[in-house]
């Protein structure tokens, strides 16, 4: 069995945003986006995604063309469909609606068969109090583990 390979990841989510829920969606490509995503010419640090007539679509990710490509290139930040069950999309929908929350791309990774997934995050945004007392508290648990070494 073969071991996820992330191709891009999105560290500033989770010091921005309360992560709530993960969802795994697939995500619709053209062929020359494939390669490039495979190689780690993607970025996900702007993304977000939104739920549309029934369907989600992410936008503002942005996939560098393929240089070795012969075809058309398409544009890099697209708006690019995701691949969800009609279950989650509704449930998803539904609580897109509520005050605050959105839908985040927090990692892009090739799963176990092959295919390029998309890990989304259903995120509620933090205020600036909130990010403060999470960096005390992980300063705090720092200086416990410093100390925790030198005591014997």
């Amino acid at each position: 069995m073969k071991m996820k390979k992330i191709l891009a990841e999105n560290r500033k989510a989770y010091h921005n945003y309360f992560v709530l829920e993960e969802i795994e969606a697939g995500i619709v490509l053209k062929g020359s986006e494939v390669k490039s995503a495979k190689n780690g010419q993607i970025s996900i640090a702007e993304g977000y995604a939104k739920v549309e007539d029934g369907e989600v679509f992410l936008y503002n990710v942005n996939i560098t063309p393929y240089k070795m490509s012969t075809i058309e290139k398409p544009d890099p930040k697209r708006k690019r469909k995701l691949l969800l069950t009609k279950r989650e999309i509704k449930r998803l929908f539904g609580k897109t609606q509520i005050r605050g929350l959105t839908l985040i791309p927090l990692k892009v990774y090739i799963n176990e068969r092959g295919f390029i997934k998309i890990l989304l995050g259903l995120c509620k945004g933090k205020k600036l109090v909130d990010k403060r007392e999470e960096l005390k508290r992980r300063d705090m648990q720092r200086m416990m583990r410093r100390e925790g070494k030198w005591v014997f």
